[in-house]
């Protein structure tokens, strides 16, 4: 079935190199669907090394005449300006190819649009600084240099937003990039540099491939210009981007995978702790690396906690993105849909109890689900589940739970709720994850730097250490 996708943004389905969109006639095409129907949407070159390359190149031929700071405050004003006007068009394009409810996807164009607004905000500490002291009777300046030509490569999950963490922190920094979106979801990133295009833009500031991954990726971290490699995606695809850069000491910005543990103690504020948790959950479908993954409760409360929210998880309304009143769109794609099933199966086969939910329910699409009586064996608590299942295990030992929740090799996100600031306090300490709310199911806000512990990557994004991901400091004595 096909039913092309139309929008004023999706005028050339090609790549963008060299300050124009650059066809590739001849190319293997990428069917992009619509998850929610099946559809094919659009048609897209596959493109390769060669194509990688050419984008490359252009970045580094742009980095030969950098931006400096005024110019670079301007460039991100523009493209702020540029996402909130045309929000609802990008936003109509990001839920027919990803599946996120409308309201979602306009929330991501506007907190895309965050990351440009913060970014120019520490374009001043960029500016040389002069150290007060004179070591060896001589003028002491430090730099701060465009790291060099810096490859983005972004999930599907987030396609505008992603990307805004990166591109944003790269622009601040002066760097030229090379954007490469999943094959999934490339819709929306042609959507956007069909806005980029239109701002004026050196030629070769921005560039965008997509298609053959490892072909691509492989050029990102060989080809000597590049000199800064920023990935949001699975722990594998980061173990072996940072083998395959690291013979050319390339730095790594690598946002993984997680498994996010929620606890809510028996001192908690139930009804915040579920509030908390229906947001943080069921955002795209539960297919978000911070969204809570395990939840532990404490068994004083925790037969209230799961009655009240299987009573909100019932009320969930699942259907296509655009149609009103959606709570829960369709999962990406249909292995999505076996994973999500096989992890209740498993869960069910181990002990565990359906209490709303966990039938698939055709195409793409898997009801919100609650499972209770969920153990460590199970794996719903050793990988991510990536879907709309909340999985419970009730605890009588606070210790024992927190225990239980730094039991992990990701360390991405994590989630308190308790009424005592001095056990949050002790707890928070205990978890090694790179973001912890503590009584809130918040993600993470372009004004603070995000990034995980121990698998789930190395480097920041957002705050001024995002900018600092792209930058290289140099040191000049005068005399």
């Amino acid at each position: 079935m096909t039913a092309p996708l139309t929008s004023p943004l999706l005028g050339a389905l090609d790549g963008y190199w060299d300050g124009r969109f650059q066809p590739r006639p001849s190319a293997p095409r990428i069917d992009v669907h619509d998850p929610a129907t099946g559809a094919v949407i659009a048609r897209v070159p596959t493109h390769g090394a060669d194509e990688a390359r050419l984008a490359v190149d252009s970045a580094a031929r742009a980095l030969a005449s950098p931006l400096d700071r005024a110019a670079r405050g301007r460039v991100l004003a523009a493209i702020e300006a540029s996402l909130l006007e045309h929000r609802d068009a990008l936003a109509t394009i990001l839920t027919t190819e990803n599946g996120k409810p409308l309201a979602e996807a306009r929330g991501e164009i506007e907190y895309a649009a965050g990351f440009f607004r913060d970014a120019a905000t520490h374009l001043d500490a960029l500016a040389p600084v002069t150290l007060a002291a004179r070591p060896r009777g001589l003028t002491w300046q430090v730099h701060h240099r465009p790291a060099g030509v810096a490859a983005l490569i972004t999930p599907w999950n987030f396609p505008i937003g992603m990307l805004a963490k990166k591109l944003a922190g790269a622009i601040a920094a002066g760097c030229p990039s090379v954007v490469k979106p999943s094959e999934l979801t490339p819709l929306s990133c042609i959507a956007w540099f069909t806005l980029l295009d239109g701002l004026g833009l050196p030629p070769g500031f921005v560039n965008l491939v997509f298609g053959d991954a490892p072909a691509i990726g492989a050029v990102f971290c060989s080809h000597p210009a590049v000199r800064v490699v920023s990935f949001t995606g699975s722990t594998a695809v980061g173990r072996l981007l940072a083998a395959q850069a690291a013979p050319n000491f390339k730095r790594l910005s690598l946002e993984l995978g997680g498994n996010a543990p929620f606890l809510v103690f028996d001192d908690a504020d139930v009804d915040l702790a579920v509030d908390a948790l229906l947001t943080n959950k069921f955002r795209c479908g539960g297919q978000t690396c911070v969204c809570a993954n395990r939840v532990y409760v404490g068994s004083g409360v925790a037969d209230r906690f799961v009655d009240a929210v299987a009573a909100r998880v019932r009320a969930l309304v699942v259907g296509h993105g655009l149609d009103e009143g959606v709570a829960v769109g369709p999962l990406i794609d249909h292995k999505g849909v076996a994973k999500v099933t096989d992890h209740v199966r498993d869960a069910v086969a181990r002990g565990a109890r359906i209490v709303t939910g966990g039938v698939p329910a055709g195409g793409a699409f898997f009801p919100p689900t609650v499972l209770t009586g969920v153990t460590s064996e199970m794996r719903c608590a050793n990988e991510e589940t990536f879907g709309p299942v909340v999985a419970i295990t009730a605890f009588d030992d606070e210790e024992a739970m927190v225990e239980a929740a730094d039991a992990t090799p990701y360390g991405l996100a994590a989630y308190v709720f308790t009424r005592d600031a001095a056990k949050a306090e002790r707890v928070v300490a205990r978890l090694h994850f790179g973001h912890v709310g503590v009584n809130t199911g918040s993600g993470p806000t372009p004004e603070a730097p995000f990034g995980g512990f121990r698998t789930s990557g190395v480097g920041r994004e957002g705050g001024l250490e995002g900018v600092l991901e792209f930058i290289e400091l140099q040191t000049v004595p005068h005399g």
